[in-house]
C-alpha cells in the first residue's frame, strides 16, 4: 500500500524504534505512548484489519499473538509469581478493528501494553 504508514516503516521510509523483526513480523515502539511499554507489533504484509485476514493468514496471526508474552518480558512489563503466590505486573493486547473499534492505521497491528500503573484503563 503505497500510502500506509506501516509499510512505510517496514520499508524502513519512515524511522522507527524497531524492538524486534523476523520474516514476517515488525514490532516497535508506539509514538504515542498509552503505557510505560507501548509496542506495535505488525505483519510485514499489508493486512488492512483483523477482518480482512483470511483462513491462509491463520499461521500468521498466531506468530503475532505469540510474540506479545515474549515482548511483554524482554520489556519488564510480564507477570511474575511472587513468594506469596500472588502475581505483579502483566500487560494488555489490544487490537482496534474499523473505525468503532479505534483503529487509526489500516495495517492490522497488535498494541502490548504494560508497566506501572497510573495507565490502567485509560486504552
Amino acid at each position: 500500500m503505497d500510502n500506509c504508514i506501516f509499510c512505510k516503516i517496514v520499508a524502513k521510509q519512515i524511522p522507527s524504534s524497531i524492538v524486534y523483526e523476523d520474516e514476517d513480523l515488525l514490532a516497535f515502539k508506539d509514538i504515542r505512548p498509552a503505557a510505560p511499554v507501548h509496542l506495535l507489533v505488525i505483519p510485514k504484509r499489508h493486512i488492512g484489519t483483523l477482518s480482512d485476514a483470511k483462513p491462509e493468514d491463520t499461521v500468521l496471526l498466531g506468530k503475532l499473538l505469540a510474540l506479545a508474552p515474549k515482548l511483554a518480558a524482554e520489556h519488564g512489563c510480564a507477570p511474575v509469581l511472587q513468594a506469596d503466590g500472588s502475581l505483579q505486573g502483566g500487560y494488555k493486547t489490544l487490537i482496534n478493528t474499523g473505525p468503532d473499534g479505534g483503529q487509526e492505521v489500516y495495517h492490522l497491528h497488535l498494541h502490548v501494553i504494560g508497566g506501572p500503573h497510573p495507565w490502567r484503563g485509560q486504552h
